[in-house]
């Protein structure tokens, strides 16, 4: 069962960041859809800062490295973006075994993982809203536990 989210504003995607944030447990796996620009990477930004406790946590976008790891308590984050390979066998070097296993992975332009896409995951699209700063938010969870956590995640109030 999906839920779809709507936000107004960047204060309203921060806040459907952290109430995830707030659920968050080790082998979590969130793959991340939608164009450039829709705001992938600045949802991973606000996830990671609230799992942290800290909204000035200083998270550098993976583009260019395609993995940052964020030792976090009570769980590890693992921000991939997969945007620059090309073939799904270039994943294994980034270790995302270990990610899928011990921490909470988000994970950027999740297409390319192709056969490594893990069942067990919540899947979030990223679509334009009514304005230039809204955002809609489909999430699609697969597994059981995910959906019962989609299903008791509180509205966002922006």
């Amino acid at each position: 069962m999906s839920k779809t989210v709507t936000v107004s504003d960047q204060k309203g995607t921060e806040t459907l960041a952290g109430q995830l944030a707030a659920l968050a447990k080790a082998g979590d796996v969130i793959l991340m859809h939608g164009t450039l620009g829709m705001g992938k990477s600045a949802f991973c930004r606000a996830y990671i800062r609230a799992l942290a406790g800290n909204p000035h946590e200083e998270v550098p976008s993976p583009t260019f490295t395609l993995v940052q790891i964020y030792e976090l308590d009570p769980v590890p984050v693992w921000h991939f973006d997969l945007y620059r390979l090309s073939d799904p066998e270039e994943i294994h070097e980034l270790d995302i075994e270990d990610a899928f296993a011990d921490g909470v992975s988000l994970i950027e332009w999740p297409d390319r993982l192709e056969y490594l896409t893990p069942e067990n995951r919540l899947d979030i699209h990223i679509e334009p809203g009514l304005n230039p700063d809204a955002r809609v938010f489909q999430l699609v969870p697969h597994g059981e536990d995910w959906e019962k956590r989609v299903a008791n995640l509180p509205g966002v109030a922006s």
